[in-house]
């Protein structure tokens, strides 16, 4: 086969590096793979393809700071895209992020209609049936249900300061992707899949394949932070993100600090420069790092890894952090309750402090060894190549029936 992946990355991020570990099983399985990106530089695939330039982008964010129409740009450089892919002949089309300032929904998605090409789209969050937000739970919109207007998160990614394009944006993906008959939708989590069946999305077929994670390189690893940061004694709680917003829960942690006790040290990585600066002195940030081998030795000398997630998918951050023996405590929100267990973390309710700080009093009670063992027993269904090989039969089953008929 020949397999087209399009994201908004390629190698960095979580959905940047599932593209580039699921373009490495398809090459190691004998196929030809390549990712389709719009943003940043590429990393770790030989095979990536461009898709506009940094001018693109920064007038796509133009159009969607002004006038809501994310999506609806880069009208030129999806031009060009297109010849590419003419050109390059796909098998499959997998689309990941269509989102991210790089592409135009309208030009792409009618090809992908004249194409009769099969698609695959893994939805790593709600943007694609919404007329402007990435998710809504925990702000308690449900408009994307029936047509979505005066939108309550204008101002979040992709922001919009100006007008309100919501209910046009929401017309122009009901329309484009109710069109597309060689649509699969793929959901990480079993709670987007819900929303997708409630969405203007449920006519397609949607499968739930989780996210993956190399456990080759994330596994427990030697660290010498604690000596280096004077920590031996302290028991760690380990924070980690892309950015550190509201969604994310950043004032859970900074409200947590009042609380744990004298003993506690918070670790958090992915804050700007601004949120360091201001941080209680039992709060030790880092900027967002690229490097997963520094993320492998913050997940293996933690003792604790808290998600304060108001709502995400299924967080790759769960997994890793499992998979470096380090239990998970999570908001029960979204799909990040789905990647654990009573034998590896514990779910505490939205925003429930109390509870929160008990959930960390009860993992020190836990003999270590043995937590260590049973995160490690669970990270074993995150297989990263367990996962890509429900894509692949997915591929070759959509490409059997595709050609029946």
């Amino acid at each position: 086969m020949r397999v087209l992946q399009i994201n908004s990355v390629c190698g960095i991020g979580s959905t940047g590096r599932i593209a580039t570990d699921l373009d490495r099983f398809l090459k190691e399985s004998g196929h030809d793979s390549f990712i389709a990106y719009g943003r940043n530089m590429a990393k770790n695939c030989d095979s990536a393809i461009r898709i506009g330039s940094k001018l693109d982008n920064y007038i796509h964010v133009a159009e969607t700071r002004i006038f809501d129409r994310h999506g609806l740009g880069s009208i030129n450089a999806t031009k060009k895209f297109i010849r590419t892919m003419e050109k390059l002949n796909p098998d499959i089309i997998h689309l990941h992020n269509i989102h991210g300032y790089y592409l135009n929904i309208k030009y792409l998605l009618n090809y992908l209609k004249s194409s009769e090409k099969p698609v695959v789209w893994t939805l790593h969050d709600c943007w694609a049936f919404t007329g402007h937000c990435a998710y809504f739970d925990f702000v308690d919109c449900s408009k994307w249900k029936t047509g979505c207007s005066s939108c309550p998160q204008k101002e979040s990614y992709p922001s919009s300061f100006l007008f309100d394009n919501s209910s046009e944006n929401y017309r122009v993906k009901r329309e484009l992707t109710s069109e597309l008959d060689n649509l699969s939708i793929v959901t990480p989590s079993r709670w987007l899949a819900r929303l997708v069946k409630q969405s203007f999305l449920r006519k397609h077929p949607i499968k739930v394949i989780n996210n993956g994670i190399d456990l080759q390189i994330f596994k427990p690893t030697h660290s010498d932070f604690r000596k280096t940061h004077n920590l031996e004694n302290k028991f760690i709680i380990l924070g980690v993100a892309n950015i550190w917003d509201r969604r994310k829960g950043f004032n859970f942690f900074l409200e947590l600090s009042k609380k744990i006790s004298e003993n506690d040290i918070m670790v958090l990585v992915g804050l700007n420069e601004e949120q360091i600066k201001n941080l209680p002195k039992n709060i030790i940030g880092f900027k967002k790092t690229e490097s997963i081998y520094e993320l492998t030795n913050l997940y293996s000398v933690a003792d604790v890894f808290v998600n304060p997630t108001l709502e995400d998918n299924f967080p790759t951050t769960n997994l890793e952090a499992l998979a470096c023996g380090t239990p998970v405590i999570t908001f029960n929100t979204g799909g990040s309750i789905e990647s654990i267990d009573d034998t590896c973390g514990m779910v505490v309710e939205k925003g429930d402090m109390k509870r929160l700080v008990g959930a960390i009093e009860q993992i020190k009670e836990r003999e270590p060894n043995n937590l260590r063992e049973q995160c490690l027993n669970r990270s074993k269904l995150f297989n990263k190549n367990l996962r890509f090989q429900e894509y692949l039969e997915l591929y070759k089953s959509i490409i059997i029936s595709t050609s029946m008929v």
